[in-house]
């Protein structure tokens, strides 16, 4: 993996990371803000998860997703809607992008000016990923569903797991087990109690 500075010096060389590289979240911090054209995430055991660009089709898709959690973000007026290229770091020291999420208002307004510039130190209470059409790589469905395992375990609320070639979802709910629910077939999304008002309407997603 090449990792340059955003502005490399004539003649010097990229710098090279090993792979069995190990760093915290604040050295991952700085290795983000050293190459702002890297796409990384950080595993809760130091490595270093190199993400790729989404196709144009997983684009749009993501597009009207944080579309629709940002209107119903601004309609309630206690949450805050981030996009996919926002990271957290969790409670088990990885720093995680979901392709959406929402953060209660008020955990978000407790947060310092610092803590909301950098990667802010918590889970969101809802996390949404878009599965590509390949289980291959970070964006296959194997590779999320670990993501929505970890979510769950530091403190998400509800999870979907989006399966654009399915029409599917898969639903991780808080306090329950490790198996998530699925929903074939799938036309909306409700938030439920967790979420009260918040409904997804699934069908300008799949049909992009």
């Amino acid at each position: 993996m090449t990792l340059a500075p955003p502005s490399p010096t004539p003649g010097v060389q990229p710098l090279q990371l090993p792979w069995d590289l190990r760093l915290n979240a604040d050295q991952f911090e700085l290795v983000c803000q050293a190459n702002p054209d890297a796409v990384l995430e950080l595993a809760a055991n130091g490595q270093l998860i190199v993400m790729t660009l989404t196709g144009s089709e997983t684009g749009a898709r993501n597009n009207e997703l944080s579309f629709q959690l940002e209107l119903f973000a601004k309609a309630s007026g206690g949450w805050q809607g981030f996009d996919s290229s926002t990271g957290f770091r969790l409670p088990d020291g990885s720093v995680l992008s979901p392709d959406a999420s929402l953060v209660r208002l008020d955990r978000w307004q407790a947060l310092t000016p610092e803590q909301r510039r950098g990667f802010a130190p918590l889970c969101p209470d809802l996390v949404v990923e878009l599965a590509s059409a390949s289980d291959e790589g970070p964006r296959g469905v194997s590779a999320l569903r670990q993501k929505m395992d970890a979510y769950q375990a530091n403190g998400a609320q509800l999870g979907w797991l989006l399966l654009p070639e399915e029409r599917a979802v898969e639903i991780w709910r808080v306090g329950a087990a490790s198996t998530p629910e699925r929903l074939d077939d799938a036309k909306t999304l409700d938030g439920g109690e967790l979420f009260p008002g918040l409904v997804v309407d699934l069908a300008p997603i799949w049909d992009v």
